[in-house]
């Protein structure tokens, strides 16, 4: 998982929090006018505390410093895409698979085509090492017998 994730990661849960907490701001503004006084004045603090709370979030997402995330430490334990060293790592741990999936269609494409051609050179050598009658070579069955084991 590389910087970019984890902060758009971040920035989904601060904003899945930003609505939850409008949604209980606006469970709290209905529900107010039917509760003492005492418990409608906490209410009224717990809502105004949600409402600071959105409002900075909303407020860090805008700021180009909430992009600076842990203050450099995960740019030191990460394969940092500046880092040409990383860089040329990434690049070939992610071509590699594809490489190996090219040669593996590549011989299979190989072995498919060779045992065409050695059927096909099967079938060749046992036509012209026979005697067969012209006729024999319009029959259908003409191929099942020459695939036939004969002694």
């Amino acid at each position: 998982m590389n910087h970019q994730d984890s902060y758009s990661l971040s920035t989904r849960l601060d904003v899945l929090q930003s609505r939850f907490a409008t949604q209980v701001i606006a469970c709290l503004s209905e529900k107010a006018e039917l509760t003492p006084h005492d418990v409608s004045e906490r209410l009224r603090f717990a809502r105004e505390k949600a409402m600071q709370r959105s409002r900075e979030v909303l407020v860090s997402q805008q700021s180009p410093a909430a992009v600076s995330g842990n203050g450099g430490l995960g740019a030191a334990l990460s394969l940092h895409p500046g880092s040409s060293g990383a860089n040329w790592w990434v690049r070939f741990g992610s071509v590699l698979p594809l490489a190996a999936l090219l040669l593996g269609l590549i011989f299979i494409q190989t072995s498919h085509t060779h045992s065409q051609i050695s059927a096909a050179a099967e079938v060749d050598a046992a036509l012209l090492g026979d005697d067969v009658p012209v006729s024999a070579y319009g029959d259908p069955g003409f191929v099942e017998f020459l695939k036939t084991a004969r002694d």
